[in-house]
């Protein structure tokens, strides 16, 4: 009996702490959120919006688009997309900016 009750007690620490360390990170839209506001504090230009959201092993990955220079008209306006690495718990990681394009230009298919 004893033996059971000590087996029984190590499996329960034992799942404790497993979920301990699985802390709940942000899903997918709060992960995106986070890249937007955290990019738009350091580089000072505003978001136009979200064109991807990926887990990574360490977290997430968001491609962040950026409104770099208004022009009229709006179709000549100069947008870049960032891509931006957050940590499990949405914290920034690092960001670099991929692509810098007009708003009227197609993507070569």
């Amino acid at each position: 009996m004893a033996e059971r009750e000590r087996r029984a007690t190590g499996a329960e620490t034992s799942r404790r702490t497993r979920e301990r360390e699985r802390e709940p990170g942000p899903g997918p839209e709060q992960a995106a959120g986070h890249a937007c506001e955290r990019l738009a504090a350091l580089i000072t230009h505003p978001t136009e919006g979200v064109s991807a959201v990926r887990r990574t092993e360490d977290g997430w990955r968001v491609s962040v688009d950026v409104l770099e220079v208004s022009r009229i008209p709006d179709t000549t306006s100069l947008l870049a997309t960032y891509e931006v690495d957050l940590d499990q718990r949405g914290e920034l990681r690092e960001y670099r900016r991929v692509r810098r394009y007009r708003r009227g230009a197609a993507d070569d298919c």
